[in-house]
């Protein structure tokens, strides 16, 4: 199945290709290669409308996940016919992550991976309100970074580490 990806904003480069290839590789490490994903590449500006409108916190943020099945932490959702083999929407604030590996030194198209990680994961399920969805959520996401890791010898760590 697929990754669409969408570049919505212009501001800041993004090498697509690498991220598409990141994201099949994580969506096989969840188990769910057989299932469609769609990826955004969004602005500042569409990211603070989304996450104002869906999680009523009107400013820019990192990354948002529109889950087409709701499932529980970890089970693949069980389609019915052809047209529900989609994971959901994942939307990545890219300026508003290019901004923050400027400010700590970190390498952009990691973070930005790392960011896609962890949007899939929470179109799995995966939440973080409480310190055991917390530990749920970095074992699953240090579990695919790793195995992305062992493909392509980079050295990613989860996005909520030190969240609690």
């Amino acid at each position: 199945m697929s990754v669409a990806l969408r570049n919505a904003q212009r501001a800041v480069p993004v090498r697509r290709a690498a991220l598409r290839r990141a994201v099949c590789a994580l969506r096989a490490a969840l188990g769910a290669s057989r299932f469609d994903v769609g990826l955004v590449c969004a602005s500042n500006a569409l990211m603070q409308r989304l996450n104002g409108a869906y999680r009523h916190c009107p400013e820019p943020t990192d990354v948002l996940s529109f889950p087409f099945h709701q499932v529980a932490a970890g089970e693949l959702p069980r389609p019915c016919c052809r047209g529900e083999y989609n994971l959901g929407d994942i939307f990545l604030g890219v300026e508003y992550i290019h901004q923050q590996c400027r400010e700590t030194g970190e390498n952009f198209d990691d973070v930005l991976t790392v960011t896609a990680a962890h949007g899939l994961c929470h179109l799995l399920g995966y939440r973080h309100d409480t310190k055991p969805e917390w530990e749920q959520m970095y074992q699953k996401e240090a579990q695919i970074l790793g195995e992305l890791n062992r493909i392509t010898g980079s050295r990613l760590r989860p996005l909520t580490a030190g969240l609690f």
